[in-house]
């Protein structure tokens, strides 16, 4: 059954980020020129504003911890050059890792006829995340950061109700 993932896209955004990392076609201490575009980003966001130079790490957080559509789109743009180039690698790294079921339309999750994934597939990357990307997989389970003087708080609720979620 075919599914929107809605902001588990963010795995997979975060996911490449991380193979980047590895490769050290990317750092964490790197600045991301904010485009226009991840500024005027609707849904969740982590307020980064347009022209500003932000960290790779700040990034990361927001896409984890705040869900941030904008972080995700500074990032894909950054990575290859625009959010529809970035949907591509995503693409191309789903069917490598065996998301067979998944269409990626963007970076974010947002709403998309051509954007969806199966339970499955999701527990194929899930996993990967896991296993091939610790150093990333972490930032999953920040129950906040602060960026831009405004403190947020992780948007997974679990991780205040239960110990051991991560």
């Amino acid at each position: 059954l075919q599914i929107s993932p809605a902001s588990l896209t963010k795995i997979m955004t975060l996911y490449i980020v991380g193979n980047k990392l590895k490769l050290g076609e990317l750092t964490l201490d790197e600045n991301v020129l904010i485009s226009a575009k991840a500024w005027k980003t609707g849904g969740s966001k982590m307020f980064v504003e347009v022209g500003s130079k932000v960290k790779v790490d700040d990034l990361i957080k927001g896409v984890a911890v705040q869900s941030g559509n904008d972080a995700s789109v500074a990032l894909a743009e950054h990575i290859a050059g625009s959010e529809e180039n970035f949907a591509i690698l995503m693409n191309y790294h789903a069917k490598k890792i065996g998301m067979h079921n998944t269409n990626f339309a963007n970076s974010t999750g947002m709403p998309n006829d051509n954007h969806y994934t199966t339970a499955r597939d999701l527990a194929i990357l899930t996993k990967k995340m896991v296993k091939e990307q610790p150093n990333i997989y972490k930032y999953f389970a920040g129950k906040s950061f602060k960026f831009n003087n405004i403190n947020q708080e992780n948007r997974n609720r679990l991780l205040f109700s239960m110990v051991g979620v991560d």
